[in-house]
């Protein structure tokens, strides 16, 4: 068991959620709410999060083996979904990639937004499950599972730090910090999707290594 393995899933997760740039997403959401109320919500949607999560982790591979999907396909597959989230991010699209416009009306009438859409699909999106299940299937084993598990728990109060300050951080970095932030984790998470799928390829099609 490397510890740097897991330090490695810890920020694949952070440019992948990107929790930064979704922090005016919550702010807009929860600007109705008193602080008790808001605190609540960033509380479920990361316990939401968590529990996604760790779901995927524990049975991501068996919900794969059953569609006779391997796990270098899903690598090539969840390496595009990166790219896809990572180009979004570049161009300064916080949320639209994740959230579309039927899911975004129907959170105006739902009474726990934190469950949808922060946790899903906003914080647990396909980019988190998929790199989730390819980390889970990569180190297998029970001291392997409960340590991504402890790294899922920590980067879930992470997150639930930074929206507890969101308000806070929001206002000191502005718009444009956010927006700067936002496009330079989506270069790190487009290299780190990039490298996914010449993985897959490269097992899939061993003679090209």
């Amino acid at each position: 068991m490397e510890f740097g393995i897991f330090v490695k899933f810890f920020v694949s997760l952070i440019a992948v959620v990107n929790p930064v740039g979704i922090m005016p997403v919550f702010v807009t959401l929860t600007q109705h709410m008193d602080e008790s109320e808001r605190i609540r919500t960033a509380l479920v949607a990361n316990l939401a999060m968590f529990i996604i999560l760790c779901l995927s982790l524990v049975v991501g591979k068996y919900f794969l083996e059953m569609f006779s999907i391997s796990i270098n396909s899903f690598k090539i597959a969840g390496g595009m979904i990166l790219l896809m989230i990572a180009f979004s991010m570049i161009s300064g699209k916080i949320g639209e990639d994740k959230q579309n416009k039927q899911e975004q009306n129907e959170s105006k009438i739902k009474e726990q937004i934190g469950i949808v859409p922060l946790a899903l699909p906003l914080l647990a999106g396909p980019g988190a499950i998929s790199a989730t299940i390819v980390y889970g299937t990569k180190n297998p084993g029970i001291f392997n599972i409960l340590a991504t598990t402890l790294t899922l728990g920590i980067f879930a109060i992470t997150c639930w730090i930074l929206f507890r300050t969101s308000h806070l951080i929001v206002k000191f970095l502005g718009q444009t910090g956010i927006n700067v932030i936002t496009r330079i984790m989506g270069i790190v998470l487009a290299s780190m999707g990039i490298e996914m799928i010449i993985q897959g390829i490269k097992l899939l099609l061993p003679g090209l290594g």
